[in-house]
């Protein structure tokens, strides 16, 4: 499972205190302490007005790169504003994200000719999320047709097929799971994935909802998830879900990541998160 760490997002009201202040301590243990959990990207949006936009994500561009040397996931619904400050990136990493909305793909693609960045793609368009299953199919297409012709290859996409929330679909995680399949027997090579706790939106019980989702969208094929990993349930739920499926032999990447502290019970004294004996889940 390839994680995307959320945690340094303008919406989260401690972050956004931490932007307007300018605290850039704050922002870099954010970024250390989910580097250390196991994230494969951290993920940085600023959430501010349009004019800030910018110089916010630059700023939080060059904290977390010199706290951590984890890729970056540079995440606007402005591709004006990524490919603005892409030039401030160390290394290659993941920009969030491109659609069939608007000419997205015809901006941030461009940028990832030539180099290993990996891109989101949003199965959305000028009309929004749609409802149905063969619609998002259908804009997946669109994307990877219009992906390839830049030389990218498939495996450098993560499609998020936009799970929608439970309480006004009822449907929505049948479909989700449709979706993840299909896609995934188009293109075996594609990695897709989502932030499932969107589905939970307005429910009670979330943490339970999102943990039986994210079993089961592993099932279907996901690999790839934007969450936060220092929340051990999930992480724990992750790692018990590819034990029980098979995709970790004699359970050992399971049990390395218990005894290194990133799963389990926080009241066990002699287990602690590390750098050095994280475990990555693939």
């Amino acid at each position: 499972m390839i994680i995307i760490g959320e945690k340094i997002n303008g919406s989260i009201p401690a972050v956004k205190e931490a932007i307007e202040k300018r605290d850039a301590a704050f922002i870099a243990d954010r970024a250390v302490k989910q580097a250390e959990a196991g994230a494969n990207f951290i993920d940085v949006c600023a959430s501010t007005t349009p004019e800030d936009e910018i110089e916010t994500l630059r700023w939080l561009i060059e904290v977390v790169q010199d706290a951590t040397v984890t890729p970056l996931c540079i995440d606007s619904p402005n591709p004006r504003a990524i490919e603005a400050v892409f030039k401030y990136t160390n290394k290659p990493g993941m920009l969030n994200s491109i659609s069939e909305e608007g000419d997205k793909c015809e901006i941030l693609l461009p940028l990832m000719e030539g180099n290993t960045w990996e891109v989101v793609g949003l199965t959305c368009d000028n009309n929004g999320i749609p409802n149905d299953v063969q619609t998002k199919v259908d804009i997946t297409k669109s994307m990877v047709e219009k992906v390839t012709q830049y030389g990218i290859t498939v495996d450098r996409i993560h499609i998020d097929p936009c799970v929608m929330a439970l309480s006004t679909e009822n449907n929505s995680m049948l479909n989700f799971v449709q979706e993840i399949s299909m896609i995934m027997e188009l293109y075996p090579t594609i990695h897709v994935t989502g932030a499932i706790s969107n589905m939970s939106f307005g429910l009670p019980v979330r943490a339970l909802l999102n943990k039986t989702a994210m079993a089961f969208t592993i099932q279907a094929g996901m690999d790839s998830a934007v969450l936060d990993p220092l929340n051990r349930d999930m992480m724990g739920t992750i790692f018990a879900t590819y034990a029980l499926l098979g995709k970790d032999k004699h359970c050992r990447k399971n049990s390395k990541a218990f005894r290194a502290g990133q799963i389990g019970s926080l009241m066990q004294p002699d287990y602690f998160i590390s750098k050095k004996n994280t475990v990555n889940i693939v």
